[in-house]
Order: structure tokens, then sequence, then C-alpha cells
């Protein structure tokens, strides 16, 4: 399963909004809001998810 690192929602790969890849790893987010944070400060929540 697979969760968006900055809300926290479950997230369907096949039916994410959005997905980026950080560093080699595949990122699934629910909006363009979570996107935004992400994008500012990705380490913070890469390592949240880990």
């Amino acid at each position: 399963m697979h969760y968006d690192p900055v809300c926290g929602r479950r997230m369907n790969p096949n039916r994410a909004h959005i997905k980026i890849i950080y560093k080699g790893e595949t990122y699934y987010l629910c909006c363009p809001e979570c996107q935004a944070r992400f994008e500012e400060k990705p380490e913070k929540y890469v390592k949240k998810e880990k």
C-alpha cells in the first residue's frame, strides 16, 4: 500500500493525481497542495514515510 507522504492519505498508484520520483523512489500525492509541500521540503517527508 502506498501513502501520500505529506498528509498520510492512502493512495492507489493507478489513481494517484500526482506522481513524483525523488532520489529514485516514487511518491504518490493526492493534490497540488501536497505536491507543493513535498517539493518545498522533500527530505522532511521522505524521512516521515520511512
